[in-house]
């Protein structure tokens, strides 16, 4: 039978439960089983916040993009937090409550003087330091001089965990106790100017930062008073730091035997204080020690009464508050159970843990592979195979296996290494890829806010720790997995300490596994990390980085992201020179023309070059220095590399066109000239038409007239024919033009009586200076006809015109003009 299209009497259904056509299938309430077509996709968690005066997009898909807020759109101003708010803070904060019976409440013995030198000394307003090694009893000291301190500051106390958080950690989680500013990051102005502001009581368990970073911290909340609490093996404070030092011992004799009394709820036997007396001895008095031993007593009892007892699940549950406590068995009638040795008190985790469930013993290899993080009880169902696993944590905590970090739990001190040492850690790389890939399942699922991710950060960074670097197969993947599936949830509830070492371990992870486009992402992130933490410099290189990878890929989104965030990096860096700007000398100079409405002195214009002569080659432009002689003048360019000779050429052959096209003009209009025009050498510079090829006019000297214009004003605007057949002189080149009188301007001897003519010019010495015109052209190459004495040209007649030039340029000087023809060239048989 077709399971699709079904019969109405299958299996006694005669129509559809919905009510609808009896041959239409029900859909599927997966995302995914749709009968055709793919499924819906799952949406993308996108997320906004502010990191100071930047808006940034954390885009799990292709990377965290960052912008400046626009104006009118930034983050409102913190407000205090209510005392109803800190109290919900403050619970949220806290380790959550195991699950099964309720530990005793063990009292604080031999600690009144402490507590009241700690309370005495934070209500002068000082700072102290609580020095005890692990296990002494700090966290319940901590716990107890908060509870007496709750008027003492205006704030009231802060309760912050210290471990794995630097500094600037310690600073945004005081800023986040008191304010309330959701989805924005304060910089680092914003953040000391508010926190400077706070007077509480700040308690600040398992401290590992010291030195300059500590008293940085300090010096940052001048109105808080610290009671900082860090084992020996934790870097000092410097020498000039206000601390007060308060060391924690260990407990006496007798207060160790009362806590061990309060934890097996009965009085101790003989034998039981003698063993009790030789565990003091050895522990020095540590709490920890004597709690775990209460336990493994507690559990000899069990034993004696039933050696089937710890076979059963319902062992745990708790007796009835009226019951009376358990009287030991009678000693004709309990089981012969020795004592645990001395060794097995001082180390009791292993034997311990050999009498716990079996999920427990599963929590624990599950603790061991991520070094010490015990997972939340929520996860363990999941992780351990059985629904009921999250009673283990109540049992863990109950024998003393477990303490309190933060909101979360981890094994106490000394249990990792002496459950190591017993083979827990044989199969931990197994254990945290498990763990791994739970995890990168459940922080990308949508229903996951990211203040719970925040939250289980620490298990999550140790899974990634312990993968990378491995050499498991499938660990480096996985790892991969994990971070790429936690930083965006990380960044999203700014544990933006947790989302650095989730990028750097996931960037690892990515090199090893050679996955270069989650590589790219990474890095990508890290740079936006970056400059969102004020450190352009180390953003640039992330960034630059990513798109060098992303180009490789021909990933477009992701490097167009990545080049925003460079932009906006050298933006805020004052570093404004474009991305992938043009080497130097590959520049492509601009030919600009003056126009109507230029300003005076014009736009910078290209030089003029001369014609050369057919059988010359091309003169070739090379880079000029850029130095005062290089530059004297405002129109003047500097030219150098491949492409500005490329370019400089053209321009030339653009303005050669040009000056021939007049010249042409020139010629051809010069038989209605009159015959009294003056005449025009080619030294002579064009006229200045506003139609021309904007070149400035050359300024005359010696009060000459310019080319073009008469001595009453009036302009002509063709030369005549006497002017285009005045013949160049030879020898030293003349820069200037003849003056109205037949004096060349520029001569040695300003006297000379004007008897030199066309037919016969006088040899003169120019001076070397050299005009606008002059600089800007090379020297030409004196051809063959050119002699000591010149061959005068006859002079031709308005009605014969002078023939146009051939190509070939004068050599009588080196300026060439811009509107008569070269006589020298037209009638010397010799060119």
């Amino acid at each position: 039978m077709d399971p699709t299209h079904r019969a109405s009497d299958e299996y006694g259904q005669g129509h559809d439960r919905s009510g609808g056509d009896p041959g239409h299938r029900r859909p599927s309430r997966e995302s995914g089983g749709a009968d055709f077509g793919p499924g819906t996709p799952q949406q993308v968690r996108v997320v906004q916040l502010t990191a100071g005066d930047l808006l940034l997009t954390v885009n799990p898909v292709d990377g965290s993009e960052v912008e400046a807020c626009p104006p009118g759109s930034g983050p409102a101003a913190p407000v205090r937090r209510t005392p109803a708010e800190r109290a919900d803070h403050e619970r949220a904060g806290a380790p959550p409550v195991p699950a099964g019976p309720p530990a005793p409440q063990l009292p604080l013995l031999e600690r009144e003087e402490e507590r009241e030198r700690l309370v005495g000394l934070l209500a002068r307003g000082r700072s102290v330091r609580l020095t005890g090694q692990a296990g002494s009893g700090r966290t319940a000291l901590l716990a107890a001089v908060a509870a007496d301190c709750a008027d003492l500051a205006p704030d009231g106390v802060v309760r912050l965990n210290g471990r794995g958080r630097t500094g600037a950690d310690l600073l945004h989680a005081l800023f986040d106790t008191v304010y309330k500013a959701p989805s924005h990051r304060p910089d680092r102005d914003e953040l000391l100017a508010l926190v400077r502001s706070i007077g509480a009581v700040v308690t600040v368990d398992d401290l590992e930062i010291g030195g300059t970073a500590l008293d940085e911290l300090l010096a940052a909340t001048p109105e808080c008073a610290f009671l900082l609490a860090a084992t020996p093996d934790v870097t000092t404070p410097v020498v000039d730091a206000h601390l007060e030092e308060v060391l924690l011992a260990g407990l006496g004799r007798g207060a160790s035997l009362a806590l061990l009394e309060k934890v097996v709820e009965r009085s101790l036997t003989e034998e039981e204080r003698n063993w009790a007396g030789d565990l003091w001895f050895e522990s020095e008095g540590l709490p920890l020690r004597f709690v775990q031993a209460g336990s493994l007593l507690v559990q000899r009892d069990r034993m004696r009464a039933g050696p089937e007892a710890f076979d059963e699940y319902d062992y745990f549950e708790p007796r009835a508050d009226d019951a009376p406590p358990a009287p030991a068995p009678p000693a004709a009638e309990a089981l012969d159970v020795p004592l645990p040795s001395l060794g097995e008190g001082a180390a009791p985790a292993v034997l311990l843990a050999s009498r716990l469930s079996e999920a427990a013993r599963a929590t624990l290899r599950f603790a061991v592979a991520l070094g010490g993080e015990v997972p939340h009880q929520a996860h363990l169902p999941a992780l351990v195979g059985d629904t009921h696993a999250d009673a283990a944590l109540g049992e863990l905590a109950g024998c003393g296996l477990l303490s309190p970090a933060g909101p979360r739990y981890r094994l106490a001190a000394g249990v990792l290494a002496q459950l190591a040492a017993a083979g827990y850690e044989d199969d931990a790389a197994a254990q945290a890829r498990t763990a791994a890939q739970h995890y990168a399942w459940w922080a990308s699922h949508p229903s996951v806010t990211p203040e719970r991710a925040v939250a289980e950060a620490d298990a999550i960074v140790a899974s990634l720790t312990r993968l990378v670097p491995g050499d498991e197969a499938g660990a480096a993947s996985a790892a991969v997995l994990l971070a790429r599936s936690a930083s965006p949830a990380f960044a999203a509830g700014l544990g933006w300490g947790a989302w650095e070492r989730a990028l750097r371990i996931g960037q690892e992870a990515a090199r090893i596994a050679g996955e270069v486009a989650e590589e790219a992402y990474f890095h990508h992130e890290l740079g936006v990390l970056a400059l969102c933490t004020g450190n352009p410099d180390r953003a640039r290189t992330e960034l630059e980085t990513s798109i060098g990878m992303r180009g490789a890929l021909a990933d477009k989104s992701g490097a167009v992201a990545g080049r925003r965030a460079l932009a906006l990096v050298a933006d805020r860096s004052g570093d404004f020179a474009p991305v992938g700007r043009t080497s130097s000398g590959d520049e492509v100079p601009m030919v600009r023309q003056d126009a109507p409405g230029t300003p005076p002195g014009g736009f910078p214009a290209a030089p003029v070059f001369p014609r050369q002569p057919a059988e010359e080659q091309p003169t070739v432009v090379s880079s000029l220095p850029a130095g005062p002689a290089a530059r004297k003048g405002p129109g003047r360019a500097v030219l150098g590399g491949a492409r500005r000779n490329l370019a400089a050429a053209g321009a030339g052959a653009v303005l050669i066109a040009v000056l021939g096209t007049v010249v042409t003009l020139g010629v051809t209009s010069g038989g209605g000239d009159e015959p009294g025009s003056r005449n025009v050498t080619t030294e002579q510079t064009a006229t200045e038409d506003p139609a021309d090829d904007g070149l400035p006019a050359e300024k005359p000297e010696d009060g000459s007239v310019p080319a073009g214009e008469t001595t009453g004003g009036e302009t002509s605007s063709t030369p005549s024919a006497s002017e285009s057949a005045s013949p160049s002189t030879s020898g030293s080149p003349s820069p200037s033009s003849s003056t109205s009188d037949g004096t060349p301007p520029g001569t040695d001897d300003p006297t000379d009586d004007g008897s030199s003519s066309p037919s016969e010019p006088t040899p003169t010495k120019t001076s070397p200076r050299p005009t606008e015109t002059d600089s800007e052209s090379p020297d030409p190459t004196p051809s063959e006809s050119e002699s000591e004495s010149p061959d005068p040209s006859p002079t031709p007649t308005d009605d014969t015109p002078p023939p146009p030039p051939q190509g070939s340029s004068s050599a009588s000087g080196p300026v060439e003009s811009a509107s008569a023809p070269e006589s020298g060239a037209a009638t010397d048989p010799a060119a």
